[in-house]
């Protein structure tokens, strides 16, 4: 009897993956202070960037004070956006325009630093619980794990890659886009840890591809990165989206899934592992994209529409459908998502 055919599985991360372990170990998280959400940390940057006279000079009018760059996204009920304010800075070429957005940037970078001590990285167990299912060999004989995609600078995905599949595959030359043994590590925008990375054989600080809108990706080693998230895309059956709410200000990243779309004889599904509302919503956005499940569509596991923590949830009824709870209570990290 042959044997069944493997799903092949590719995961994208946003900044709601990340928050979403700060929510595990403390269901009471005061976002205000503590929150990895874009529009946690673009309140805080922009409450600092206030307080600043070459960032508010020039800027009266609209430096945030009284809501004037808020943006009504879907799902809130209207946050402060820090890409969308450097962008429209960045677009306006006023004077010291370059040296307004340096600053937010580095403002940004500092407070992600900040809030992701040491202490809370090696508490963290989500991402460690993923990668712990899919190395399973009852797992593996089902699902294929054929990429990690992430969007986010911080190395808390990082972290469990190195646990379970060893030094990162994060295809920085075409040589490491070939076939290895390693599933490719690919962070879009960069990494903060990426500042003693290795290039054919010699050490090179890479910067990161910062927030806004004057990005380019076809410089080394983007462009080998980005063309291997086209492939991962292009091969897999399923792309899991955890904690990223595909906005419409990263239009690359929705040019990508478009063009993997087209080199495809038919869609992938696009399993949104958030809100019930915000899968609903990122379905409007982009219905070009046909097979987009919302929390509660995947595969009939979850019927809370809004939990606390998405990505823990479908975790624990995830590990439980593949693997059984027993087992599920005998593994490292997946022990603590039930």
């Amino acid at each position: 009897m042959a044997s069944e055919k493997k799903t092949k599985i590719a995961y994208l991360f946003g900044a709601g993956a990340t928050h979403a372990e700060l929510l595990a170990l403390n269901p009471e998280l005061v976002r205000e202070t503590q929150g990895l959400l874009i529009s946690d940390v673009s309140s805080r940057v922009i409450q600092k960037a206030r307080g600043d006279s070459k960032y508010v000079s020039d800027l009266e009018t609209v430096s945030g004070t009284s809501g004037s760059l808020i943006e009504k996204t879907s799902g809130t009920s209207g946050s402060l956006n820090i890409e969308l304010l450097i962008s429209l800075i960045e677009n306006s070429k006023i004077h010291d325009w370059a040296s307004k957005t340096a600053r937010l940037k580095r403002w940004v970078e500092q407070d992600i630093k900040h809030i992701l001590t040491q202490t809370r990285l090696r508490r963290f167990y989500l991402h460690g619980a993923l990668l712990r299912l899919h190395v399973h060999e009852v797992v593996r004989e089902k699902e294929e794990v054929v990429g990690f995609i992430s969007l986010n600078y911080d190395d808390v995905l990082d972290r469990a890659y190195t646990e379970y599949y060893g030094k990162p595959n994060y295809c920085f030359t075409l040589n490491e886009t070939m076939p290895s043994t390693n599933v490719p590590l690919l962070k879009l925008h960069g990494s903060f840890n990426w500042s003693d990375a290795r290039m054919r054989g010699r050490p090179r600080t890479i910067e990161i591809i910062p927030l806004g809108s004057i990005k380019s990706y076809i410089h080394a080693p983007y462009a080998s990165i980005w063309n291997r998230a086209l492939e991962v895309l292009v091969n897999c059956d399923r792309l899991r989206v955890i904690g990223c709410s595909l906005s419409p200000n990263d239009v690359h990243l929705i040019d990508l899934l478009f063009k993997a779309h087209l080199e495809r004889q038919e869609p992938f599904d696009i399993d949104v592992i958030a809100s019930a509302n915000a899968g609903e919503a990122i379905r409007e956005n982009y219905g070009f994209f046909p097979k987009i499940n919302t929390l509660v569509e995947i595969e009939n596991m979850i019927s809370e529409r809004d939990p606390p923590n998405p990505f823990q949830l479908w975790l624990k009824y995830k590990s439980d459908k593949m693997l059984g709870p027993a087992r599920v209570r005998r593994l490292k990290y997946l022990r603590n998502v039930v």
